[in-house]
């Protein structure tokens, strides 16, 4: 048995698998309803409404419902897509031990121990038919996968098999009806009455109360298990049902029993704590499952895949019976794989398979069956000469064969008798030399041999605890596991080469010419190089199922249960498609990836690896291939984009991005000030424009940040940015905009960076400051303002404060004036940015770059003579300034009014609407 996954719960009664997705419900002893996903082993949902235990649960085939019964004698359906009941169906007088879906009419039956069937429509919510006629609780009842049939099993030691045709006749409109010669038609309920369901037969043989019976899904058998411990196979046809063998081993009672959806097999389980294998056709125990403490009590069968699921007294378990992935081994162009009863080969360039060797008449003991096939497949890579392979099963605790095979054009017959096959027991095996091979016998010791099976010598693991050996990449080298390690091994020093701490690996797979392996383990991949040193390594949530490196030997392609990925040394990874069903990865070539499937059917599927191309260019700084994959491929994606930030390359992740917002913020993180003006240019919003200008001042591209400035209305950081750069033209300007604006603070500042005593002086006394533009008069020595401010105070009947004797003119000192940028940050166009992709000379991107903001101020404040502030009326221009000074005061905004005038110096202007005309 594999496990796959297992819960711990309360005791299960109920199971039922999704018939799509990888879910399973659980009903509970306690009340409680589960619902698992079995891939990701993770509680989904809870559904809580029955008062007692719930004995049965089953999904809809397709409509997203549930239907459960528990022993409040409640049937209840649900939609887990809403999380919710839907309604009740009342009816039953006693528990309600089983219920079930049909699969094409909208019909649920339902198994009670009030000793009836009850058939409910659930469309209508009504209840259709009730089959009476056992005398004891009915234990189970079910719907036959295709025909017109219901099996029920009861305590009145009764199989019992009803007849279902006159219902579907009587309920269901236009229901297909076959005639007494095998003629398909539509039956019209309104044309033909019906009847109910019948009994057809009764099997009588156990000899005490039967919990339960199922149809085979495509023949004329049911299977029935008692609390006589038996298990009795029954064949039916139109007139008679019989008992076909009785099937015993359990040592108590049988709780449950059904036909395997895959194999010609019944499993059986029982309150004994034991799930019983048995053999359709020899009637006879292949297999037993035991647990210490719990008792079984539920089985169910995936309908497609090949999944089964037992419940028990503490939770409840997911299980295989035997391994489903293919034996193969790749070899040149060619894949050697095992199917059936032959050992295989099939090429990849012209698709051609044929059979090499019978398996089962070249030696082996065994026929094939569940818990003998082939688990693993080696072909010896050493040996041109003639075709060497080894086949490793679990028969007999683990035995391998070692087949020899002349080399050939082998797609001509099937089966060919010429080959020597020599068999041997061990846990593991793998070929070493040319003529060498190595085994791990089961007293965990290694044991070199030749091609005629001869033991050459012996030698201790470099683990005590070793218990599989994998190829280790050249000759004489093996690698070894051990429980949570793996080491690479020198058989021919004894030396142990190399040592990582691994979770336990299942698979290895080598690069071409053996330079880098990846180590699979059930949920991670670890790559490493030939000396396994870790360079990598990827945990998945669902499981590893195969792998094998592309044909440049870079990138690992790996499959998980339902995904193909990508895994780099680096340690990037990613997703190239989604998978069906889970697919065995054997070979990649270009953007084919060759695979089989658990049939064992060859496929070729289409992948596109250009993430992962684009990734490694990147890696290895070949940016040449990464610019024409930006301007070929389909490359999009957030994915994409924070990969590229994370890595610290936001100028290739302009290429990707079509949102202005983002584009904006990588233009920004890169510092490409030309992208990011014309954007900001795009999205017309100030945070934009704040957020560029503070990215240019630190580049010290002051021209730009002017520009921002003068955006954002921002009037004291445009001020001060003249200042520090010396622009006193246009410091004058921003004085008279205050003024215009009236704004005093404002302009008392710039009056202060320009150093001009009689515009402060203005400003204070207009602001009824008078003292202190009497100070700043007299201070300043401008003795006619200071008269007559004297005066005034006078006047307001106010005292002149004193001069200070020892008081001196603050200036402001003499700035540097430049007139290009300040080369603060050099900020370099990358390889990437180049529009010849190298970039061959960095310098004259730079200066295009600051080139590229040059007379943007001067534009904004140069223009028209006047100022028009509203309609006609004009301000003339000062003395002390020149006449061209008032264009940018038209791009600022000023509004039509002076009083709706916006003097808040950041946010957007008001203007344009003047006074709004009051509600009447």
């Amino acid at each position: 048995m594999l496990t796959k996954f297992e819960s711990k719960s309360n005791r299960v009664k109920g199971l039922a698998f999704h018939p799509v997705r990888p879910w399973i419900l659980t009903s509970l002893h306690n009340g409680v309803i589960q619902l698992w996903d079995y891939c990701m082993g993770t509680l989904l949902e809870k559904f809580d409404e029955h008062d007692g235990p719930v004995r049965g649960v089953d999904f809809h085939s397709s409509q997203p419902l549930i239907v459960s019964g528990g022993d409040d004698y409640k049937i209840k359906v649900w939609d887990y897509k809403l999380r919710r009941c839907l309604f009740t169906l009342l009816g039953h007088l006693d528990y309600i031990r089983t219920v079930q879906f049909h699969n094409e009419y909208p019909w649920i039956i339902s198994a009670s121990d009030d000793q009836t069937i009850r058939i409910w429509n659930w469309q209508s919510r009504v209840c259709i038919n009730v089959l009476t006629g056992h005398n004891h609780y009915v234990m189970c009842a079910a719907f036959h996968p295709k025909d017109d049939l219901v099996v029920s099993a009861s305590l009145d030691q009764t199989v019992r098999v009803w007849d279902t045709s006159g219902l579907r006749k009587k309920h269901v409109r236009g229901a297909p009806s076959v005639d007494d010669n095998g003629v398909v038609g539509r039956v019209n309920a309104d044309l033909f009455g019906g009847t109910d369901a019948v009994v057809k037969y009764v099997l009588e043989a156990h000899d005490r109360g039967v919990n339960w019976a199922s149809f085979h899904h495509s023949l004329p058998l049911v299977v029935s298990g008692a609390d006589d411990r038996q298990v009795k196979l029954w064949r039916y046809n139109e007139t008679k049902a019989w008992e076909v063998d009785t099937m015993r081993g359990h040592t108590n009672n049988v709780s449950c029993v059904i036909f395997h959806p895959k194999h010609e097999l019944i499993l059986s389980n029982s309150e004994d704590r034991s799930i019983r294998v048995w053999d359709i056709s020899k009637r006879l125990g292949v297999q037993t499952f035991r647990r210490e403490k719990d008792r079984f009590w539920i089985l169910s069968a995936h309908p497609t895949q090949n999944l089964l699921a037992a419940g028990h007294d503490s939770g409840m378990i997911v299980f295989k019976l035997e391994r489903e992935r293919p034996a193969y081994d790749v070899h040149g162009g060619r894949m050697t794989y095992v199917k059936d009863r032959y050992l295989r080969q099939h090429d990849f360039g012209t698709s051609r398979d044929a059979a090499i060797v019978s398996l089962w008449r070249a030696g082996s003991s065994q026929t094939p069956g569940i818990g003998n096939s082939p688990r693993t497949l080696l072909y010896n890579h050493f040996n041109p000469a003639e075709s060497n392979v080894l086949v490793l099963s679990d028969q007999e605790g683990g035995t391998y064969d070692l087949l020899t095979y002349p080399n050939g054009d082998s797609f001509g017959g099937q089966g060919t008798e010429q080959s020597d096959t020599r068999r041997g027991s061990a846990l593991s095996a793998v070929f070493l030399a040319r003529n060498r091979f190595a085994v791990l016998d089961k007293s965990r010791q290694i044991i070199v041999k030749n091609l005629q099976n001869e033991e050459v010598k012996r030698l201790a693991p470099p683990q005590a605890s070793a218990d599989f050996l994998f190829f280790g990449g050249v000759s004489g080298r093996v690698l070894v596991r051990s429980e949570d390690r793996v080491t690479l091994f020198e058989q021919a020093s004894r030396r142990v080469l190399g040592e990582l701490q691994v979770p336990r690996i299942k698979y290895v797979v080598w690069n071409k010419d053996c330079t880098q392996v990846a180590l699979l383990s059930k949920h991670s991949v670890v790559l490493c190089n030939r000396d396994l040193e870790q360079q990598a390594t990827v945990t998945e949530t669902v499981r590893v199922k195969s792998g094998a490196w592309d044909s440049r030997q870079k990138v690992f392609i790996y499959t998980t249960t339902n995904l193909i990925k990508y895994a780099l040394p680096n340690g990037d990874s990613g997703i190239i498609r989604s998978l069906d069903a889970p697919m065995y990865v054997t070979k990649v070539h270009g953007d084919q990836l060759f695979c089989v499937d658990r049939e064992c059917r060859a496929r070729a599927l289409q992948i596109d690896t250009t993430e992962a191309k684009f990734k490694l260019a990147l890696e290895e700084k070949r940016y040449g291939d990464v610019m024409q994959m930006v301007r070929s491929a389909n490359l999009c994606g957030k994915a994409i984009i924070s990969y590229l930030q994370k890595k610290g390359f936001p100028e290739v992740a302009l290429h990707f991005v079509e949102d202005d917002k983002l584009r904006f913020r990588l233009a920004l993180e890169c510092g490409n000030i030309e992208v990011a003006m014309n954007v900001a240019h795009e999205l017309g919003d100030d945070q934009s424009w704040h957020e560029l200008g503070q990215e240019a001042l630190r580049q010290g591209n002051h021209q730009v940040v002017e520009m921002a400035y003068q955006r954002t209305k921002d009037f004291e950081r445009l001020s001060f940015l003249y200042l520090v750069t010396g622009n006193l033209d246009k410091l004058r300007k921003m004085c008279k905009i205050a003024e215009l604006r009236g704004d005093n603070m404002s302009r008392f500042q710039n009056a202060l960076f320009l150093g001009d005593a009689e515009e402060r002086v203005r400003v204070l006394e207009e602001t009824q400051q008078l003292s202190l533009a009497y100070l700043t008069a007299a201070v300043h020595g401008l003795d006619e303002d200071a008269e007559r401010l004297k005066l005034a105070l006078e006047r307001a009947n106010l005292t002149p404060p004193d001069v200070p004797t020892d008081s001196c003119l603050m200036q402001p000192p003499t700035p540097i004036i430049r007139a290009e940028n300040w080369p603060l940050l050099t900020v370099q166009k990358t390889v990437l940015e180049n529009p010849q992709m190298y970039a061959a000379d960095a310098a004259d991107g730079e200066e295009d770059f600051e080139d590229a903001g040059a007379g943007w101020g001067d534009d904004m404040l140069d223009g028209d003579d006047d100022l028009e502030l509203d309609g006609p009326k004009k301000v003339d221009a000062d003395a002390n300034a020149s006449p061209d000074a008032w264009g940018a005061l038209d791009d600022l905004d000023l509004g039509d009014d002076d009083d709706d005038m916006d003097v808040g110096g950041g946010g957007a202007a008001g203007g344009g609407g003047g006074h709004q005309p009051p509600r009447g």
